[in-house]
C-alpha cells in the first residue's frame, strides 16, 4: 500500500526538478484540494481525460524500485466516441533505478524523450504474435534514425534524445545510476490506462493508498465531481472507471 506521505513527497520532488530543468506546468498542477472542491464542469476535460498528477507503485509496495510519478498535460479519451483529441503528452520523474513494471500496449504508440537531467535507460523487446517474447532482431527509431537491436537491448538517451515505441513492444525505462534525477517526456496516441496496458506480471495501475497524512493534491483518478451550482456535474473518473475494471 502506497503512503500518502510518499505521494506528497514525490510530487514535491517532481515540481522541484521540473522547475530546475526549465519545464513548466499548467496552473491546475498547483490547485489545492480546497480549490478543486469548488471547480465546476468547465474542468471536465481534466477529470474525464485524467490530466494531472499520477503517482503509483503498481500495487507492489516497493515504490522506490517499482513506481512512477507523472503529470499528464493533455490526453484524449476512448470512452466518448468522436472525441477530438487523438494524442497525449506527459512528464515523468525518473529517479535513479525506479521503473514501471515491464509492459506493452495493445494500441498506444509513444515516443519517450529525455527532457533534461541525467541519462534514461530504456529496454525494448518485441512481443511476438504468438504472445511469446520474440527472439528475432528488430529495429527501433531513435531520433528518427533506424537502429537494429537484439531483444532486451538497453538504449541510453541523453537529454534531447528520444525513441519511438510501437504497440506490442515490451518496455521499461529508468534513470541511469550515477546520473541524478531525469525528467522524461511521453508523446503518444491517446493513453487508456485501464484497457491498453499489458503487464507481464500482476500489477495494479492505480494504487491503494494509506492516508497517513492529508493529501497535498488530488491524483488524476481522485478528482471530485463538478461543484453544485457550476453547471452540469459529472461523476468522478474513479466512479466511472469502477464500472470498467476487468
Amino acid at each position: 500500500m502506497l503512503k500518502r506521505s510518499a505521494i506528497n513527497s514525490s510530487i514535491a520532488t517532481a515540481k522541484h526538478y521540473l522547475k530546475k530543468y526549465g519545464l513548466h506546468l499548467p496552473p491546475f498542477a498547483s490547485w489545492t484540494v480546497e480549490e478543486w472542491n469548488h471547480k465546476g464542469s468547465e474542468c471536465d476535460e481534466i477529470r474525464h481525460c485524467m490530466l494531472g498528477w499520477d503517482v503509483t507503485d503498481f500495487g507492489c509496495g516497493r515504490f522506490a524500485e517499482i513506481g512512477r510519478t507523472l503529470f499528464t498535460l493533455r490526453n484524449g479519451t476512448l470512452r466518448e466516441p468522436g472525441y477530438a483529441k487523438s494524442y497525449a503528452e506527459k512528464y515523468i520523474l525518473d529517479p535513479e533505478g525506479q521503473r514501471a513494471p515491464a509492459h506493452f500496449h495493445r494500441g498506444k504508440m509513444e515516443d519517450i524523450i529525455n527532457r533534461g537531467g541525467g541519462v534514461i535507460c530504456i529496454q525494448l523487446t518485441p512481443w511476438a504474435d504468438d504472445e511469446e517474447r520474440s527472439g528475432r532482431r528488430f529495429t527501433a527509431q531513435v531520433d528518427g534514425r533506424r537502429v537494429e537491436l537484439t531483444p532486451g537491448a538497453v538504449i541510453e538517451l541523453m537529454p534531447g534524445q528520444s525513441v519511438c515505441i510501437p504497440p506490442r513492444t515490451i518496455h521499461q525505462f529508468w534513470g541511469k545510476c550515477g546520473t541524478g534525477y531525469t525528467i522524461s517526456g511521453e508523446v503518444s496516441t491517446v493513453c487508456d490506462d485501464w484497457n491498453d496496458n499489458c503487464f507481464l506480471e500482476p500489477a495494479s495501475r492505480f494504487p491503494e493508498i494509506h492516508e497517513d497524512e492529508p493529501r497535498a493534491a488530488y491524483l488524476c483518478h481522485e478528482y471530485p465531481p463538478a461543484a453544485p451550482g457550476f453547471g452540469l456535474g459529472a461523476a468522478t473518473i474513479g466512479d466511472i472507471l469502477k464500472t470498467q475494471r476487468p
